[in-house]
C-alpha cells in the first residue's frame, strides 16, 4: 500500500489526513482517488469497510470551491445510519477547510427543519433517496451547481427499490457533472444504470471477499430454547470487545437483548420499531465502546459500519443465503481478524448446506455447552457515554469537550474516547472508572461560555 503523499493532494489535506491517522491508502483509495481528482467518472467495486468513503470524500473536497455557498456535491446512501456515518467522515476529512458545510437529509427527521437548514445553503448534501426526492419536488433543494454526484452502496439502493427515484433525482442535476458509483457487487441493473448516467467511467475493482483465515467461522447445533445461553457462553469464552448478534425478527431482538441483560451482559437492541433519536443513541453507544453487544435485525443494521467489530453471532440463520455473507463481512476488516459464530437448529441443516454451497466451504454444526456457570457475573463495558445539550448548531466542537475534560478537569487524552456531535447534542465516551469525575466536570464547567447540562447514558 502506498502513502497518501504519493498522490497530488493539497498540503492542508495531507496534514489533516496525518492528524486523523490516515497514512497508507487502501486498495480502493489507491485506485479511485487519482481519477476522481482528474474529474473522471468512476464505477468502483469494493466491500463495506474498504475505505471508500474517504476515497470519494477526499476527491470531492479537493475539487470543491468553499467560497461558493451552493450545493456542489450530492451523496446518496441507502439508509439513514449510513448517511450519518458518511457525513461524519466527510466532516473529519473537511476539517482543514473550516467553512465547508455538510448537511445530512434523511427520512425520520422533521422536514421543515431540514428545509430551514437548506435556506442557509450547504456545500455537500448527504441523504437518502426518498427524502432527497421530496425536497427536490418541493423546490427547497436545488442541484443546479452540483459538480459531483455519488451513489454509495448502489447495489443496496437498487435492492431496496430506489432505482426509479434515483433516476428522477439525477434528472435534477446538471448533465455535465462527475458521477461516482460505489457498489459491493455489479449486478446487471447497476451496469445498466451506469451506462445511462455515467460518461466513460473508469472501472476499478478490488477484492470484494475476505482473504482465507481472516474470519474464523463456526457453526453449533442448538435447540431453540438454548440459543440465548449459547450466545452468553460464546461471549463469556471469547470475550470479544464488540459483537453484533443477528436475529431475523424484531421480537427475537427484544427477547435476546433482555435475556443477555439478565446474565449481566450490557446489550442494546436495534430494530425497526425504534424512533430515530433512540436508534442514533444506540449506534453511538455501541460504536464508542459503551456497550459491547448489539442485537439487531438485518434491516436495522443496514448501513452499520463499525470498523473494529470483533465478532458476529447469528442467533438465527438468515432466510437468504447471501445475507450470511453480508453479516459476517462486517467483522475482520482493516487488517484485523474476526469471529463469526452461527447457531443452527436441528431442522436448519438445509440452510447450512446452502451456505456451504455459496461459499465453497464444508462446515458442519458441532456441539456447544449451553450451561452458564453459576459464578458468571457478566462483563462490564470499558467505556461510559456522557452527553451535553450542545452540538454543531451551538458551535460546540470536539476540541471544546476534550479541552474541558483534560485541560480543566485533569483527565488524560487516553481517558476520553469517541466524540459524536449531532446538531444540538454531543456524546462523549470516557473510561468507566473516570465517568463520575467527567460528569461532574461537564456539569460544573462552562464550555464556550455556556453552562451546559450533562447526563450519563447507561
Amino acid at each position: 500500500m502506498k502513502p497518501f503523499s504519493h498522490i497530488n493532494l493539497s498540503p492542508a489535506m495531507g496534514e489533516n489526513l496525518k492528524r486523523i491517522g490516515y497514512e497508507l491508502m487502501t486498495p480502493i483509495q489507491e485506485g479511485t482517488i487519482p481519477p476522481i481528482l482528474k474529474g473522471k467518472d468512476v464505477l468502483a467495486q469494493a466491500k463495506t469497510g474498504s475505505g471508500k468513503t474517504a476515497a470519494f470524500g477526499i476527491g470531492l473536497l479537493e475539487r470543491m470551491n468553499p467560497d461558493r455557498y451552493r450545493v456542489q456535491a450530492l451523496i446518496l446512501c441507502p439508509t439513514r445510519e449510513l448517511a450519518e456515518q458518511v457525513s461524519g467522515e466527510i466532516r473529519r476529512l473537511a476539517a482543514y477547510r473550516h467553512n465547508i458545510k455538510v448537511l445530512t437529509l434523511t427520512g425520520g427527521m422533521p422536514l421543515r427543519k431540514q428545509e430551514h437548514s437548506l435556506s442557509h445553503q450547504a456545500h455537500i448534501v448527504v441523504g437518502t433517496p426518498g427524502r432527497i426526492h421530496k425536497l427536490l419536488t418541493r423546490g427547497t433543494l436545488v442541484l443546479d451547481e452540483v459538480g459531483t454526484l455519488v451513489l454509495d452502496e448502489a447495489d443496496r439502493m437498487l435492492d431496496m427499490g430506489f432505482i426509479d427515484i434515483i433516476r428522477e433525482i439525477i434528472a435534477y442535476a446538471p448533465e455535465k457533472r462527475q458521477t461516482l458509483c460505489f457498489s459491493a457487487t455489479f449486478p446487471e441493473d447497476i451496469k445498466e444504470l451506469s451506462r445511462e448516467i455515467m460518461d466513460s467511467p473508469r472501472e476499478i475493482t478490488v477484492d470484494s471477499q475476505h482473504a482465507p483465515g481472516v474470519i474464523r467461522q463456526a457453526f453449533f447445533q442448538i435447540d431453540s430454547r438454548d440459543r440465548g445461553r449459547a450466545v452468553v457462553n460464546l461471549i463469556r469464552e471469547y470475550r470479544p470487545e464488540s459483537t453484533v448478534v443477528f436475529c431475523n425478527t424484531k421480537d427475537a431482538c427484544r427477547r435476546v437483548q433482555e435475556e443477555l441483560v439478565t446474565y449481566g451482559l450490557h446489550a442494546l437492541a436495534l430494530h425497526g420499531d425504534m424512533e430515530q433519536k433512540e436508534r442514533n443513541e444506540t449506534l453511538i453507544l455501541f460504536s464508542n465502546g459503551s456497550s459491547p453487544i448489539l442485537v439487531a435485525t438485518d434491516v436495522a443494521a443496514r448501513g452499520l459500519d463499525i470498523g473494529d467489530l470483533a465478532a458476529v453471532i447469528n442467533y438465527n440463520l438468515p432466510f437468504e443465503t447471501e445475507t450470511y455473507v453480508h453479516r459476517i463481512g462486517r467483522t475482520g476488516r482493516a487488517g484485523k481478524t474476526g469471529l463469526a459464530f452461527s447457531l443452527v437448529k436441528p431442522d436448519e441443516q438445509f440452510r447450512l448446506d446452502k451456505i456451504n454451497e455459496l461459499t465453497g466451504e464444508s462446515f458442519s454444526a458441532g456441539p456447544l455447552d449451553c450451561t452458564v456457570p453459576e459464578d458468571f457475573t457478566g462483563l462490564s463495558p470499558a467505556m461510559v457515554t456522557l452527553s451535553v445539550n450542545g452540538g454543531r448548531k451551538n458551535k460546540i466542537s470536539a476540541g471544546d469537550i476534550l479541552g474541558a475534560l483534560t485541560r480543566k478537569g485533569g483527565l488524560t487524552a487516553d481517558d476520553v474516547g469517541k466524540i459524536d456531535r449531532l446538531e444540538f447534542i454531543t456524546f462523549v465516551a470516557v473510561r468507566s472508572e473516570t465517568a463520575d469525575r467527567a460528569l461532574k466536570i461537564l456539569s460544573r464547567d462552562r464550555i464556550k461560555g455556556k453552562q451546559l447540562r450533562a447526563r450519563r447514558h447507561d
